[in-house]
């Protein structure tokens, strides 16, 4: 099975599993260029007030910006960025329903339609994929930079080999163990994950050679703020990243009681459309996508409001200000 198939055979088990938000394929360093496969959010105390303001990625440059509920600011003095980004920014926002806008004296004034609630995500799970620790690549090192920094609170790698005392001996200590077998939905825990000091300054490791590692310090404000971001991104974005291919062979899964798997019933396996499809395949037969409700999937297994009451609020400031 290829990693893309063992991740999201792997979301689908999870999102069944627990009431949290799952995305893939996010960027959690600080400084570098780390991308972890699958963040578990878990949620917090206001979850429900972020939940009530769009189904969408906040950008974090509006929730960073000095704009609040209360008095309006001037768009310009707001933001602590080039004024072209700050611009698009604030359309975004305003589409989103997040900043809402008032013209004073020629000028574009804007404010929080509601509060950005600070405490609404908890813990933060990473899970490393790899399905073949035969063809380990970059694991040890991935690893190594995840526990080095202690952005997440847990890190986790995910394998459907057989783990071997050799095995655990390559990885942190800090990084729990699970093997994963698709076709069936069981996950075993073979180590469990030790908790990291998200809270505490960390240590980003940029790049490693043989001979040295070029690092950066992390304050811990640092980390609180690209915990947010990853957090933010993974609410916006959720695993279903695909789209289903033009193809009679592919179906939409019902697996772990969850459906929106591209099935491929001449490969016989879950696929990757955007690799594995199309007229190159031997078995492709041209036909409608199969009419999938991902939005749905999404919200009946995710604590996620496709439809908040934002939404109302971003459709009346279009009509007011398009």
């Amino acid at each position: 099975m290829s990693e893309f198939a063992f991740e999201i055979a792997l979301c689908a088990h999870l999102e069944r599993e627990r009431e949290a938000i799952l995305a893939r394929q996010l960027g959690t360093s600080c400084h570098g260029n780390r991308v972890m496969d699958v963040v578990v959010v878990e949620p917090g105390a206001d979850f429900a007030a972020r939940a009530a303001i769009t189904p969408e990625r906040v950008p974090a440059p509006a929730i960073e910006s000095a704009v609040g509920p209360g008095r309006a600011r001037y768009w310009k003095d707001a933001f602590d960025i080039h004024p072209d980004r700050a611009e698009s920014v604030v359309e975004r926002a305003v589409e989103l329903g997040f900043f809402e806008r008032e013209r004073r004296n020629g000028r574009t004034y804007v404010r929080q339609t509601a509060r950005y609630p600070e405490h609404w995500f908890g813990s933060l799970v990473g899970i490393e994929n790899k399905p073949d620790l035969g063809r380990p690549g970059d694991l040890e090192t991935q690893l190594r930079k995840d526990v080095s920094l202690g952005l997440l609170d847990r890190v986790v790698l995910a394998t459907e080999s057989h783990v071997t005392g050799a095995h655990l001996n390559r990885i942190p200590e800090a990084v729990g163990v699970w093997r994963f077998h698709p076709e069936t939905g069981e996950r075993e825990v073979i180590r469990e994950a030790e908790p990291l000091p998200a809270e505490e300054p960390g240590i980003d490791v940029l790049e490693r050679r043989t001979a040295r590692a070029d690092v950066a310090v992390t304050t811990a404000a640092e980390k609180r703020r690209q915990r947010r971001r990853v957090a933010e991104r993974a609410y916006g974005k959720g695993w279903r990243t695909y789209d289903f291919p033009d193809c009679a062979e592919i179906e939409a899964a019902e697996r772990f009681d969850r459906g929106g798997l591209p099935y491929c019933a001449w490969k016989g396996r879950i696929v990757d459309p955007a690799r594995e499809c199309g007229p190159d395949c031997g078995g492709y037969d041209h036909a409608d996508a199969p009419d999938v409700d991902q939005e749905g999937e999404r919200a009946a297994g995710q604590p996620w409001d496709p439809d908040p009451a934002g939404k109302q609020r971003r459709q009346s400031g279009l009509d007011r200000w398009g």
